[in-house]
C-alpha cells in the first residue's frame, strides 16, 4: 500500500502506523463472527475489509468487488502479495452476476438496503464498518459487535 498509495490514493493515512490503526486494528476483534464461506466485500478500494479478513481467516472465499481500474490494479497485486484466499473482480454492485454471499462488507460506502438484496443470500450478514447504513429494509440489526460496526441479517427469503 506504501507504493501504490502516492499514486492512486488509497487512503488518508500517509505512515504505516496510521494505516494499520485505520484500516487492520479493528478486524480481529470481529472476524471471528463473519459468517462463510463465501465474502463480498463491495468497494474494495484499498482492501479493507475484506484483503484483511482473506488474511486473517484462510476458510473464506472473499470477492473484493471494486469499478475503479487502478484501485482494482492494486488489488489484483495485494492478492498476489499476500498469498490470500481472494479474487478481485471489476465490477460495480449493481453490475455484480456471481452467487449470493454468505455476507457482505462494505467500509466507507453507503448503498440502500434494498440494493444489497441480491447479492446476499437469506440470512446471511451485511457489515458495515464506519458510519451505520442509512436504511436497513428487510434486515435485523445485530448488537454487540465492535462501536463501529453495524451488522444486520437479511430477515427474508
Amino acid at each position: 500500500m506504501a507504493e501504490w498509495n502516492p499514486r492512486i490514493n488509497l487512503t488518508g493515512a500517509r505512515d504505516a502506523e496510521s494505516r494499520v490503526l485505520r484500516l487492520v486494528a479493528g478486524i480481529p476483534a470481529w472476524a471471528a463472527r463473519l459468517q462463510g464461506p463465501r465474502v463480498l466485500d463491495i468497494g474494495s478500494g484499498n482492501g479493507s475489509p475484506g484483503l484483511v479478513l482473506a488474511t486473517l481467516r484462510p476458510d473464506l472465499v472473499v470477492t473484493l468487488l471494486e469499478p475503479r481500474m487502478r484501485r482494482w490494479a492494486f488489488l489484483c497485486e495485494a492478492i498476489r502479495a499476500t498469498g490470500a484466499q481472494a479474487e478481485a473482480v471489476r465490477a460495480r454492485h449493481d453490475g455484480y452476476a456471481g452467487a449470493p454471499a454468505d455476507a457482505i462488507v462494505l467500509r466507507a460506502l453507503q448503498l440502500e438496503a434494498r440494493d444489497l438484496w441480491p447479492l446476499l443470500r437469506p440470512g446471511g450478514q451485511w457489515v458495515q464498518v464506519g458510519a451505520a447504513p442509512a436504511s436497513r429494509g428487510g434486515f435485523q440489526p445485530e448488537p454487540g459487535w465492535a462501536p463501529d460496526v453495524h451488522v444486520s441479517t437479511r430477515c427474508f427469503t
